[in-house]
């Protein structure tokens, strides 16, 4: 029978919920368990995809092309495998289900309501991922705060699963701050015991105390938490601040919840192989010489809109063997004169050129590729990143000084980059993007080919618009060559790569949403070395 184990938060929102789930649903793989991960989001969004990055972080795309929350990519990077678009369960595709539902007639007879037509809608969604996946168990995370409004259905879908599976079947982690007092150097307790008594009050008994804080909880601490929540004080486990969030799956292990909920659960306890891991963060710890990587973009002000972009350089970096150094440059303040060019691109290394929808900071790009391109620095441009590179070259190698997006500049006699044929005609916005994983066939002898080492490979993609091919003579004769393809529709540019520079790669795709500590993306490790060589 699989086991449910549903993950809450308490206090405030981004305390760590995600790297925590998955930090224990790795324990509980490296035990040799079958596990998979929901994640739950009570916004009434049917997907991510429609939100800005300041909102709520990056748009994480799975193979299957579902525009999902950010923490899917947390889910697969500790997990080292690939979910899909149904592991990601918002309250908009629960509502709009229901009301689907209704007007076929399903409910017919019935008056329609929060329980238990959308409790059911939510429990058989996530008994539905636990098929699919044939797991062991299935790690649920709640997204928000105990006590959000929009959160109250979940939690009763959640509740009620403890009832209709069984104790043995469904345990509960909260997960709160315990914030600490700069004057008196003071752990307080009393947000996290408030949280629990939420939680209570809504009818569920957490197993397992998950505290967030900055240093490693204090006995007496620990001894509050424990006699207030009503939990041993085993249970009460210190997920404490550390360097690397890849450090945390051993700070629990450490701590035995993995042996904690297994009993709980009435699961056999293996002891975890975590050989492969520990592997890792060796290398990432004895790494020391500095790679300093400018990260151009405009939305640096929230580094989480760029989270699989910064784990994907970590990934590369620790088998090149190098310590990344991320210097954020904001496009729109290059764009506006704020930051010199020239002063802040001289002493790094590599840059990459973020993604990121819109015509604000992209000036600000245009003039950084052209500084990186005329200085010979290893750069690798993403999605947009990538467009804006076309777009650079077009104006001052070839000439084409009106040259745009007819994205940004409708009017521009020159659209290098244009509207996907694909994509003309559709008057819908959520979910319709050239989304998910699609194979590319690249070109031997060029710079991509010898990064990934195969003619034929897959990659992430989310976009609309892509290289205009009635330009593409002009761009090669320029030195910047067409070196990858759509497999199945060589008429879309995948890549292009300029060939008199030491890296100078644009890519459609984001090969950062399949980069994982155990397995690193090769375009990422291509630029990672020709970086450190630099």
């Amino acid at each position: 029978m699989t086991k449910y184990v549903f993950v809450t938060g308490g206090v405030l929102s981004s305390v760590g919920k995600g790297v925590t789930t998955a930090s224990v649903a790795l324990l509980f793989k490296a035990m040799g368990f079958n596990v998979t991960i929901v994640k739950i989001d009570p916004y009434l969004n049917v997907d991510a995809g429609t939100m800005n990055p300041y909102a709520h972080g990056e748009v994480f795309v799975t193979e299957d092309g579902g525009e999902t929350d950010l923490d899917i990519g947390h889910y697969e990077r500790f997990l080292n495998t690939n979910l899909s678009k149904k592991n990601n369960i918002t309250a908009g595709q629960i509502y709009y289900a229901v009301i689907m539902k209704e007007r076929r007639g399903e409910y017919l007879g019935t008056t329609v309501q929060i329980i238990p037509h959308v409790t059911n809608e939510i429990k058989q969604r996530i008994k539905e991922v636990g098929r699919e996946h044939d797991a062991d168990i299935v790690f649920v995370e709640i997204g928000g705060t105990v006590g959000d409004i929009e959160g109250l259905p979940f939690l009763e879908a959640a509740r009620q699963m403890k009832l209709e599976e069984g104790f043995n079947s469904v345990a509960f982690i909260h997960v709160a701050l315990v914030p600490m007092l700069k004057a008196t150097g003071e752990q307080k307790t009393k947000p996290v015991q408030h949280s629990v008594q939420e939680l209570r009050r809504i009818g569920i008994q957490p197993d397992i105390i998950v505290a967030r804080c900055e240093k490693p909880l204090d006995p007496e601490a620990r001894s509050k938490i424990a006699l207030f929540s009503n939990v041993p004080p085993e249970a009460v486990v210190s997920n404490h601040d550390v360097t690397n969030i890849y450090e945390v799956p051993i700070v629990l292990m450490n701590q035995m919840v993995h042996r904690i909920l297994a009993n709980r659960l009435a699961l056999d306890y293996r002891e975890p192989d975590l050989s492969p891991w520990l592997n890792f963060l060796e290398k990432v710890s004895k790494n020391a010489k500095m790679v300093k990587i400018a990260m151009i973009g405009k939305y640096t002000k929230l580094k989480d809109s760029y989270i699989s972009i910064t784990e994907a350089i970590k990934h590369a970096s620790a088998y090149v063997g190098v310590k990344p150094a991320l210097k954020w440059l904001e496009s729109t303040d290059i764009e506006n004169g704020y930051i010199d060019i020239e002063k802040e691109l001289t002493d790094i290394n590599g840059a990459l050129i973020l993604p990121g929808f819109g015509k604000r900071g992209t000036e600000g790009k245009v003039r950084a590729i052209k500084y990186l391109r005329e200085h010979n620095i290893p750069t690798l441009g993403i999605c947009f990143g990538f467009q804006l590179m076309v777009i650079e070259i077009a104006r001052n190698v070839i000439g084409l000084s009106d040259a745009n997006s007819s994205e940004l500049d409708p009017s521009t006699p020159h659209p290098v980059i244009d509207l996907l044929p694909s994509q003309k005609g559709i008057d819908t916005i959520g979910g319709t993007m050239r989304l998910g994983a699609i194979s590319i066939k690249l070109y031997k002898g060029r710079k991509v080919y010898e990064a990934y080492g195969k003619e034929i490979i897959s990659e992430r993609h989310r976009h609309r618009y892509g290289v205009n091919m009635k330009y593409i003579d002009k761009l090669e004769s320029a030195g910047f060559v067409v070196s990858g393809v759509s497999l199945d529709n060589e008429s879309i540019v995948e890549f292009m790569e300029l060939n008199s520079h030491i890296l100078f790669i644009g890519t459609q795709s984001h090969p950062e949403f399949k980069s994982k500590p155990l397995a690193p993306s090769p375009l990422y490790l291509s630029f990672i070395s020709k970086a450190s060589a630099n």
